[in-house]
C-alpha cells in the first residue's frame, strides 16, 4: 500500500509538473505573442510619424515655392486675386501678407473658410513674432518660421497658429517679405488627416509636452503606444506625436479548443518566436556594431574639428581632428570646462561672455562665425566655428555640438589671390602708362621748353655786355621770368604726379569717392591723348549725386580704360565729330540700396557682332599692340564692387561702355 500510495504520488507530481509546465508554455506563448504584437504596432506608429513628418516638410515646401510665385509680376491676375485662390486651394493657410522692408503692411489677403483672422485681436499685437521670423529670414536669405502663439476668436475659442516669413529679393536686395500664417490644426487635418486610422490621435506638442493642436478622435482600447518626432523648421522647432489606442487580441471561443492547439504547437510556435528573436536580435547588434564602427571611422577621418559639450559647458568628445588641430591629447580635453586649454589668454573673457549668451539660448547663426584658438605650442591661428544643440533621442536638449574648420590655409590661399590681382592690375597700369609715353614727352616739352627759356633770358638780363650793375626794370623782369618758370615746372610736376599716382600700388580700399572727384583725376591723363588726337573730352555728373563706394586707384582705372578705348575708337578718318562723353548719374534703385550709373559714350566706328560675342574674353583684343585685358579687368573690378558691366550700341552712331557702383548710405542701426 505504501508503495502504490508512493508510485501514485509520483504520478500525480508528474501530471502536475507537466500541467504546470503547460501552463507556463501557454503563458509564455501569450505574453511573447502581446510583447511581439506590441512591438509591430509601435514600430508601424514610428514609421507613420516619420512618414507624417516628411508630409509636412514637403507640403510646406510646396506652399513656399507657391508663396513665393506670387512676387512674379502678372498683369492678367492682381497680388490680392492670386492671394485669395492659394488661401482656396490650401485650406492650412489662414492669412497672407504683403510686407514692406520695414514690416509695415502693404496688403493682405484672408481664408474664405474662416472668419477674419485679426477680428479681435489687431496684427500688431503679434508684430514681434513675426519681426523675429522676419529677421531670422533675414539672416538666412531664405524662408523661416516664428514661434507658435494663440490667437483669440470671437466665437471664444481660438486657434494656434505659426507665422511663415519669406524674404523678397530683387537684384541681390531685400526689397519686402510674405507672411503667410498657417493653422497648426489645419496642418493636421489637410496634410496627413487623410492617412490616419480611427485609432489614432496627431497632435503638435512643445518640447515639455504641452499640446498645441490636436486631430483626430482615437477609439479607445486598454493600451495606448505613443510615437514623437522632431518638425525641424528653419527658425523654430516642433514635437509631432501620435498616440493609438489598441485592443487586446480576442479570446478563442472555446478554451478546450484553444488548449490542445496551443498544446500541440506551443514549443514549436515558441521555439520558432525565439529563433526569429534570436536572429533579429543577433542581426541588430550586428548591424549597430557596424553602424558604430562605420560611424567611428567617419569621425577618425574626418579633416574637420568635431567637439561635444553637456549643458554645464564641459567638454564630453572630441575627434582625432580636433585633437590634431590644437595640439592637446583627448585625455586633456575631456571634462574640461571654461576656460579651456586651447582659448587664448587675452580672449578669456570674451569667450566667457559669448559662452554665457549661447548657454542662455542665443543660438550662433548656421553659418558660423570666425574665432581664434592656440595651439599646444601657443600659436594662434584662425578657425571658423559652427555650433548648435545637440537634440537627444528624446528630443531633449543634452549638450551642445560644434565643428570647427582650419582656416589658416583659406587665408594663405586668399592672400595669394589678391596679391596676383594687385600685380596683375599694376601690370595693366604700367602698361596703359607705357603706351602713352610719348604723350607725356608731348607734354611735358612744352613746359620744359619753357623753362629752358625763360632761364636763359634771366642769365642775359643778369650779365650786361658791359658789366653794368642790372637796374630796377632787369630785377623785375627776372622775377617775371622766374614766376613764369615755377608755374611751368607746377605744370610739369601734376603731369608726373597724376602718372605716378595712377601707377603705384597700394592697398586695396574702399571709401566714400564723389563722382566728379573720380572724373577729375582721370582728366590729366585723359586730357593729353584727347588734345593729341583733336578730340573733345566732356564730362557730366547730375546735381545733388551720392558719393559711391568703391576702390579709388581700380575704378579710375577703368574710367582710364574705358576713355582711351573710346578715343582710339573714333582715330578714324571717317569720324568726323570726335566727341567723348563721360557721364555720371542715379541707376534704377530700391530701398535697401542704390547705384550709381557711369558711361563713357563715342561716336566711333562701333562694334561687329562678332567682336561683340568676345568683347571682354582675356588676352583677344582687336589692336595691333594691345594685350586684350583692359575690358576683362574693367569687368572684374565692376564685379567685384558688387555693379553690372555692359556694353550698348550709341545712338547714331558708336558705342556706350557702362557700369554702376554702389551709392554711399549711412549705416542706420535696427534692433529686433
Amino acid at each position: 500500500m505504501l508503495q502504490a500510495a508512493l508510485l501514485a504520488w509520483r504520478r500525480w507530481s508528474l501530471w502536475v509538473l507537466l500541467a504546470a509546465l503547460v501552463v507556463s508554455v501557454l503563458v509564455t506563448l501569450v505574453w511573447l505573442a502581446g510583447r511581439y504584437e506590441a512591438s509591430q504596432v509601435q514600430s508601424k506608429l514610428e514609421r507613420d510619424a516619420a512618414e507624417a513628418v516628411t508630409d509636412i516638410r514637403s507640403a510646406l515646401a510646396l506652399n513656399a515655392q507657391s508663396l513665393q510665385a506670387l512676387q512674379a509680376p502678372d498683369r492678367a491676375a492682381p497680388w490680392g486675386a492670386r492671394a485669395a485662390q492659394l488661401l482656396r486651394e490650401r485650406r492650412e493657410l489662414l492669412r497672407i501678407e504683403r510686407r514692406s522692408p520695414g514690416l509695415a503692411l502693404q496688403e493682405h489677403a484672408d481664408t474664405p473658410f474662416r472668419p477674419p483672422l485679426f477680428d479681435r485681436m489687431h496684427r500688431e499685437d503679434q508684430h514681434f513674432d513675426t519681426t523675429l521670423a522676419c529677421a531670422t529670414a533675414r539672416r538666412f536669405n531664405g524662408p523661416a518660421y516664428s514661434s507658435t502663439y494663440f490667437l483669440p476668436r470671437v466665437d471664444g475659442l481660438g486657434v494656434e497658429v505659426i507665422d511663415l516669413c519669406m524674404p523678397l529679393t530683387a537684384d541681390g536686395s531685400i526689397t519686402g517679405y510674405l507672411v503667410a500664417t498657417y493653422s497648426l490644426r489645419e496642418i493636421l487635418s489637410n496634410l496627413i488627416g487623410r492617412n490616419l486610422t480611427r485609432s489614432q490621435e496627431v497632435s503638435f506638442t512643445e518640447v515639455d509636452g504641452t499640446r498645441l493642436a490636436l486631430h483626430g478622435s482615437a477609439r479607445r482600447g486598454t493600451r495606448m503606444f505613443t510615437a514623437q518626432q522632431l518638425l525641424d523648421l528653419p527658425g523654430t522647432t516642433l514635437v509631432l506625436r501620435i498616440e493609438n489606442w489598441h485592443s487586446p487580441p480576442s479570446v478563442f471561443p472555446n478554451v478546450l479548443a484553444a488548449v490542445v492547439t496551443a498544446m500541440s504547437i506551443a514549443l514549436i510556435s515558441v521555439l520558432v518566436l525565439l529563433a526569429r528573436d534570436m536572429r533579429r536580435r543577433l542581426q541588430a547588434e550586428h548591424d549597430l556594431a557596424d553602424a558604430l564602427a562605420f560611424r567611428k571611422a567617419m569621425e577618425d577621418s574626418l579633416v574637420t574639428g568635431l567637439r561635444a559639450r553637456g549643458l554645464d559647458g564641459r567638454i564630453t568628445y572630441v575627434n582625432p581632428a580636433f585633437s590634431k588641430l590644437v595640439g592637446f591629447a583627448p585625455e586633456e580635453l575631456l571634462g574640461q570646462a571654461s576656460p579651456l586649454p586651447y582659448w587664448p589668454p587675452e580672449h578669456h573673457d570674451e569667450y566667457q561672455q559669448r559662452q554665457a549668451i549661447r548657454f542662455a539660448g542665443k543660438l550662433p547663426p548656421r553659418e558660423g562665425f570666425e574665432s581664434v584658438f592656440m595651439h599646444k605650442n601657443g600659436t594662434r591661428f584662425p578657425v571658423l566655428v559652427i555650433e548648435a544643440p545637440l537634440i537627444d533621442a528624446h528630443g531633449r536638449q543634452s549638450g551642445w555640438m560644434g565643428v570647427f574648420l582650419d582656416l589658416r590655409e583659406q587665408r594663405r590661399a586668399e592672400e595669394i589671390t589678391r596679391a596676383s590681382q594687385e600685380r596683375l592690375q599694376a601690370t595693366a597700369r604700367l602698361a596703359t602708362v607705357g603706351e602713352m609715353a610719348s604723350l607725356l614727352s608731348h607734354e611735358l616739352n612744352q613746359p620744359l621748353a619753357a623753362i629752358a627759356s625763360y632761364a636763359t633770358g634771366s642769365l642775359n638780363l643778369l650779365a650786361p655786355p658791359d658789366g653794368a650793375a642790372p637796374g630796377p626794370t632787369v630785377v623785375a623782369d627776372v622775377q617775371m621770368a622766374l614766376e613764369r618758370i615755377a608755374r611751368q615746372a607746377a605744370r610739369a610736376g601734376k603731369v608726373i604726379k597724376s602718372v605716378h599716382s595712377f601707377v603705384r600700388r597700394r592697398e586695396s580700399m574702399r571709401e566714400a569717392m564723389r563722382a566728379q572727384d573720380l572724373l577729375d583725376a582721370i582728366m590729366p591723363l585723359a586730357g593729353m591723348q584727347a588734345h593729341k588726337l583733336g578730340m573733345r573730352l566732356l564730362t557730366e555728373v547730375e546735381p545733388h549725386l551720392p558719393s559711391v563706394v568703391c576702390d579709388r586707384t581700380m575704378v579710375e582705372q577703368v574710367l582710364l580704360n574705358l576713355a582711351r578705348n573710346a578715343m582710339q575708337a573714333m582715330d578714324d578718318p571717317s569720324v568726323r565729330d570726335r566727341v567723348v562723353r563721360i557721364t555720371a548719374a542715379r541707376a534704377a534703385s530700391n530701398d535697401s540700396g542704390g547705384w550709381i550709373l557711369f558711361s563713357v559714350a563715342d561716336l566711333g566706328v562701333g562694334i561687329t557682332p562678332e567682336v561683340a560675342d568676345r568683347m571682354g574674353t582675356p588676352f583677344f583684343t582687336t589692336k595691333a599692340e594691345g594685350m586684350g585685358l583692359g575690358l576683362s579687368l574693367c569687368r572684374t573690378v565692376v564685379e567685384q564692387h558688387g555693379g553690372l558691366f555692359e556694353f550698348v550700341p550709341n545712338v547714331p552712331r558708336g558705342t556706350v561702355f557702362r557700369f554702376t557702383l554702389p551709392a554711399y548710405r549711412p549705416k542706420v542701426a535696427i534692433s529686433v
